[in-house]
């Protein structure tokens, strides 16, 4: 049976980028079970109220919730437990000191397969502020105002 090839995306964290500002990111892989495989296989999965954290010397993804395999037994697994992440110890000792600078947190982005294998992107993010995102709002609908103004003025030919 041929091994799976690309990057096949099983849950994103839109409102990530909406609620923070992005710094960093890495991939890191991901130690499950294999009913919760079956379950990303499936291309379920919610990283919502997820988030990373770094403890005694090791990374863990918490709050991510992987719903119960449908064609589990006794041996299905809890649907929000904590994770170990697979990182070198480099990056670990990195993404530590970025969080005890303070203001800082490790936020999921994505959930995918990357070649048959689980993998999530963190995100070194700061959690921006309220008037941050209706900024962020207001500059994105210009944005798309002149662009739709260029795209009707392209149209008529003028």
């Amino acid at each position: 049976m041929p091994r799976e090839q690309g990057r096949k995306v099983v849950a994103s964290n839109r409102r990530a980028r909406h609620d923070y500002t992005i710094e960093d990111t890495v991939e890191a892989g991901l130690v499950l079970t294999g009913t919760e495989v079956k379950s990303l296989r499936q291309g379920r999965a919610s990283l919502i109220d997820g988030y990373a954290f770094i403890d005694g010397g090791e990374a863990y993804l918490d709050a991510v919730h992987i719903p119960e395999y449908n064609q589990g037994t006794w041996t299905n697994h809890p649907p929000r437990r904590t994770r170990k992440l697979l990182l070198h110890k480099q990056q670990i000792l990195k993404l530590s000191s970025r969080v005890k600078e303070g203001g800082y947190t490790l936020v999921p982005l994505s959930l995918y397969f990357s070649d048959g294998r689980a993998k999530v992107e963190l995100a070194v993010a700061k959690g921006k502020r309220e008037y941050d995102k209706r900024q962020a709002l207001r500059e994105r609908q210009d944005r798309r105002e002149a662009e739709r103004a260029m795209s009707t003025r392209r149209n008529l030919g003028e």
